[in-house]
């Protein structure tokens, strides 16, 4: 267990579901200080700041996004190591198309200071299959017997609202 009471196989299963939400929000601040400040971002780039601008074109080839985090196995290396496979259900919609895919995700962890990190990320497509017509709409919230409205999100998150200004 951690100082935090919460168990590393808990701490790093909130690190993947930070992980998604940080994506669906646009939230790149969040979202970077996910990794180890010294990721390494593709060859030749190491950094936080470097992945922030890796990610910030791969997030914009697509609008809305949904990613359901699923089976998560982790393995414990030692005390400060750790490994892992993430199963992810995602949702994008690409213009005016909604793509369905299923991931999964190898994962290396690392603790630095206390807290559990991403040090590597690598995704791995089961599929993606265009879903041909949006599970969404212009008005997203329609439940029988009540009129159809906007949905909130994910446009009501104040990272949403930055990112794309």
């Amino acid at each position: 267990m951690t100082t935090s009471g919460i168990s590393d196989h808990e701490q790093i299963r909130q690190l993947a579901y930070r992980y998604a939400e940080a994506v669906d929000s646009r939230d790149l601040d969040t979202l970077v200080t996910l990794f180890v400040p010294d990721v390494q971002v593709g060859r030749d780039a190491r950094g936080r700041d470097a992945l922030a601008t890796w990610f910030d074109p791969v997030l914009r080839t697509f609008g809305v996004s949904i990613h359901f985090v699923g089976n998560h196995r982790i393995t414990l290396d030692d005390d400060e190591h750790a490994s892992g496979s993430v199963y992810c259900r995602a949702e994008h919609e690409v213009d005016g198309r909604w793509i369905v895919m299923t991931v999964i995700y190898g994962d290396t962890y690392e603790r630095r200071d206390g807290e559990w990190l991403f040090a590597r990320r690598k995704e791995r497509v089961f599929y993606g299959a265009d879903a041909t017509t949006s599970p969404a709409g212009p008005l997203r919230d329609r439940w029988p017997g009540r009129e159809d409205k906007p949905a909130d999100l994910p446009e009501s998150w104040p990272s949403w609202q930055r990112f794309w200004a």
